[in-house]
C-alpha cells in the first residue's frame, strides 16, 4: 500500500546511519524461559530485605532482565486507542525519551532543527539543546487567548528552511490547556513543502472532549507521530511510562535505536494492571472527577475577581487552569501583573503551603499562575489560600 501523504518518505526523514544501524540484540530478544544462564543475572535472586512490601514485587523475577518488547503492554495500550496492532505502538521512559530519540534518529546535529509554538511544553527545546539542534519558534495566535497554530506562518517558516525534520504540537497544550483541531494537524501533515514529521503530544488528552485525539489520524498519515502517557490521566507518574503512537515503519525504528531494557518490569507489571478494562474505567471515572471539579475551580476563581484575578485562560481542555493575576485593584482582565503574580506564586509557596506554577515568563501567559485540578479537599485550601494571598499582595 503507498505511503500517504505522497510527498512523504520516511528513509528521506531518518539519519542515515540510522537507517544503516543493526540493533543491539539482547539474551532476552531470543529466549524468555528455560534454565536462563544468557544473561549474566543473578541466579540466586534478588537481597531486598523482606517487607510488607515484598509481596507485590515477588512474582517480578526482579534479578531478570525484563522483557524488551513488552508486547503485551503495547497491544493493551493498542486495544485501548484503537490502534489496528502492537506494531504501531513504542513505550519509552515517559515521552521525555520518545522526543530525545526522535530527534536522535531523524536530526543531524549542529544541521537540522525543530518547529515548536511557543507557549509550549520546555523539554521540547532541552531536548534540542542536548543534541545540538536550532529551534525555530512560529507563536501560537494568542489574541482572545485562542491558544491556536498560526499555520500560514509556519509553513512559510517550513518553506524558507528545508532543514526542520520535526514539528512539535502540545494538544492539549501545556501550559495553554488548549486543543489543537485535527483540521489544523492535518493542514501540516498534508503540507507537501514539508517532508518531515509532525508530533502531536497528547500528555492531557483524555481530559479533552471524546473524539479530540489525533490517534485517529495514523492510519492514514505516515509523518504523524502522536505522543501519550500514562502519567496525567491514569495516575502513575512514578512509574514513567510514554509512548509514541505511529505506523509501523516509524515505530521499528525507534525500538532498533532504543536501550535494549528501557521499561522495567515493575513499570510494564503495573501498567498492564492499568489497561485491564477495570483499570481503564477507573481512569475515565477520575479523569471525569477531575473534568467537573476543573469546571467548579473556574466558577470559584471568577468570584475572586474583585480581589485582582482574570477570568481563567485557554481552552481548559487538561487537569489544570491558567489564572491570570491583575494588578492590585483592578478587574480588567488585561491588567495583567507579572509582578503581583510572582509575589502570589511564593506567599502561596513559602508561607501558606500550596505550590502552584509561575508561568507569566511564557509567550501569551504574562501574569498567569498554571494550577492542578486536586482533590475536593485541596481545591477548597486552595481557593482560600489563593484568596488570603491575594488579599496581602
Amino acid at each position: 500500500m503507498p505511503s500517504f501523504p505522497p510527498h512523504f518518505s520516511l528513509e528521506s526523514v531518518i539519519r542515515p546511519n540510522i537507517l544503516a544501524l543493526q540493533p543491539y540484540r539482547c539474551a532476552r530478544d531470543d529466549y524468555q524461559s528455560g534454565i536462563l544462564l544468557d544473561a549474566n543475572e543473578n541466579a540466586l535472586g534478588h537481597s531486598i530485605p523482606k517487607t510488607n512490601g515484598l509481596d507485590l514485587y515477588a512474582s517480578s523475577q526482579l534479578h531478570r532482565y525484563p522483557d524488551p518488547s513488552q508486547i503485551a503492554v503495547k497491544t493493551g495500550v493498542a486495544s485501548m486507542r484503537n490502534l489496528p496492532s502492537p506494531d504501531h505502538v513504542f513505550l519509552g521512559v515517559g515521552s521525555d525519551e520518545v522526543i530525545d530519540l526522535l530527534m536522535r534518529v531523524c536530526c543531524i546535529p549542529a544541521h537540522d532543527k525543530i518547529l515548536i509554538t511557543p507557549p509550549t511544553y520546555g523539554m521540547y527545546s532541552v531536548c534540542a539543546q542536548t543534541n545540538d539542534l536550532k529551534v525555530e519558534r512560529v507563536n501560537l495566535d494568542v489574541v482572545d487567548t485562542a491558544f491556536q497554530p498560526e499555520l500560514d506562518k509556519m509553513k512559510a517558516q517550513i518553506l524558507a528552511d528545508p532543514t526542520i525534520k520535526l514539528v512539535f504540537l502540545c494538544s492539549p497544550g501545556n501550559p495553554t490547556g488548549t486543543l489543537i483541531s485535527l483540521a489544523s494537524i492535518k493542514s501540516l501533515l498534508e503540507f507537501p513543502d514539508f517532508k518531515g514529521i509532525v508530533v502531536v503530544d497528547e500528555a492531557y488528552i483524555d481530559f479533552a472532549p471524546g473524539e479530540s485525539t489525533a490517534v485517529s489520524l495514523i492510519p492514514r498519515y505516515a509523518n504523524l507521530c502522536v505522543l501519550q502517557t500514562l502519567s496525567k490521566s491514569f495516575g502513575l507518574a512514578a512509574i514513567r511510562l510514554g509512548m509514541a503512537l505511529a505506523q509501523p515503519p516509524l515505530i521499528r525504528i525507534l525500538s532498533n535505536t532504543k536501550a535494549p531494557y528501557n521499561i522495567s518490569a515493575l513499570t510494564a507489571s503495573l501498567a498492564l494492571s492499568a489497561l485491564t478494562p477495570e483499570g481503564i474505567d477507573n481512569m475515565k471515572s477520575k479523569a471525569g472527577q477531575l473534568v467537573r471539579s476543573r469546571g467548579d475551580i473556574i466558577t470559584r476563581i471568577e468570584s475572586l475577581r474583585p480581589l485582582g484575578v482574570g477570568s481563567v485562560i485557554g481552552g481548559n481542555h487538561a487537569n489544570f487552569v491558567l489564572v491570570p493575576i491583575l494588578k492590585h485593584g483592578s478587574t480588567r482582565d488585561e491588567d495583567r501583573d507579572n509582578d503581583r503574580s510572582k509575589r502570589v506564586y511564593y506567599k502561596l509557596a513559602e508561607e501558606l503551603g500550596v505550590v502552584v506554577r509561575y508561568r507569566g515568563g511564557e509567550y501569551g501567559c504574562e501574569g498567569c499562575l498554571r494550577i492542578t485540578i486536586g482533590t475536593e479537599e485541596e481545591n477548597d485550601i486552595m481557593l482560600a489560600r489563593l484568596e488570603k494571598a491575594l488579599k496581602e499582595t
